[in-house]
């Protein structure tokens, strides 16, 4: 039998208005109407509905343009099916749907908009221009097994659109600029990945875009670099403290003094004790390993490829790190890196190859950026699997005590 939660009123904070829909023998709905105070005065609703099972929820952090778009799609195709928007809603919505995944971005909760933020003068990584209490209420109550209505940040007119309905999921995915910013939200996270990329990357990346792309002076992308970079040192960075997994992206060391950005060292920084998450390791874990893969098993052209696995300590934690500098010529010839990993959580031999193949081409399908971000939705897969099998068998546990 199907258990429902109820919150009260005070517990969803604010002004609320009560009313109930019609019951039926099976089912019955709470609405709960919130008063938000903005500059628009938007209204939320918060549904609450009988859940089968509690919502799984993961949280990305990184600075924008850092590949979360790429990673996101990498993760929900390891659950199967297409991540799309809600069929028949805001065309400009941010939210991604699949069929066992929901992916929010968290710049819905921007508390202002585009003018809003220029006026106050303040950047959307500020955390004065976001509502982190309206984020935490929401997170919870899907991750309860309640429906919300989320609002839109409209990244197109840099307005707050009127919010649109989201149904708790098996999986929720939180992307964005703070999603372990804020201490309430981040223990409701049941996994959580930062993607750290270095200062000379991203601007390797950016001048890459926005000149070859966009047009852009060499010295506006400075400035816009420069500027930003205050509040990330200050808001986004510290995050990556809290993270389950990170995915590091540094320059090369195979070419000396490398300042293009297209051959990357990729580090996988894996936190030891981790509830359902046991870290991937290199031929013996907890061994220090430096391996060049052979070269008639694994083509590839300058400057080559190279491995490195070894456990460290990162902020305090004690850490797995595997490393992998430089990129593959043949995807197919992965299986060969692959058959020496252990701890990779795959449903069937070549499973990560078979899901590199698949988005060949995705931005880094050819480097550690690609691998590791395929190696960890599987290992999310892994987490989600055991978590609900746990919960599944706790009832029974209890019964019989």
């Amino acid at each position: 039998m199907a258990v429902s939660t109820i919150y009260s009123t005070q517990a969803l904070n604010s002004t609320h208005f009560l009313t109930s829909s019609p019951s039926s023998s099976t089912s019955k709905q709470v609405f709960f109407y919130r008063r938000h105070q903005s500059q628009t005065n938007r209204r939320f609703n918060t549904i609450i509905t009988c859940a089968a099972q509690q919502t799984v929820v993961i949280g990305l952090a990184a600075d924008s343009g850092c590949g979360k778009s790429t990673f996101m799609r990498r993760l929900t195709s390891v659950f199967g099916g297409a991540a799309e928007p809600p069929k028949g809603g805001n065309p400009d919505s941010n939210t991604l749907i699949s069929d066992m995944t929901t992916v929010i971005c968290l710049d819905d909760y921007h508390s202002l908009d585009r003018t809003g933020r220029k006026e106050k003068g303040v950047t959307a990584l500020d955390p004065r221009a976001n509502d982190f209490d309206l984020m935490y209420e929401q997170v919870k109550a899907l991750k309860s097994g309640i429906a919300v209505e989320k609002p839109i940040y409209n990244h197109v007119t840099g307005l707050l659109d009127a919010p649109e309905l989201i149904q708790p999921p098996k999986i929720l995915v939180i992307e964005g600029l703070h999603p372990m910013f804020d201490e309430r939200v981040r223990d409701l996270l049941d996994f959580s990945i930062y993607l750290d990329i270095s200062n000379e990357v991203k601007f390797a990346w950016k001048i890459q875009r926005d000149m070859a792309e966009r047009g852009h002076s060499l010295e506006s992308i400075k400035a816009s670099i420069e500027a930003r970079k205050p509040d990330f040192d200050a808001f986004i960075d510290p995050q990556k403290q809290y993270a389950d997994a990170v995915i590091e992206v540094l320059p090369t060391q195979l070419i000396p003094d490398d300042n293009e950005g297209k051959v990357l060292r990729v580090r996988l920084i894996m936190k030891e004790g981790v509830k359902y998450f046991s870290p991937v390791y290199l031929f013996d874990e907890g061994s220090t390993i430096s391996w060049i893969p052979c070269g008639r098993k694994l083509t590839c052209s300058y400057p080559g490829i190279k491995f490195n696995y070894e456990p460290d300590t990162y902020f305090d934690h004690e850490v797995s790190v595997l490393e992998m500098d430089g990129q593959f010529d043949r995807l197919d010839e992965l299986i060969y890196v692959e058959s020496h990993l252990s701890n990779l959580s795959t449903k069937f031999y070549g499973e990560v190859t078979q899901q590199m193949l698949k988005h060949a081409d995705f931005p880094g399908s050819n480097n550690g950026t690609g691998l590791f971000q395929t190696i960890v939705g599987l290992k999310i897969r892994d987490l989600y699997e055991q978590l609900i099998a746990n919960k599944a068998t706790a009832p029974a546990e209890v019964a019989k005590a």
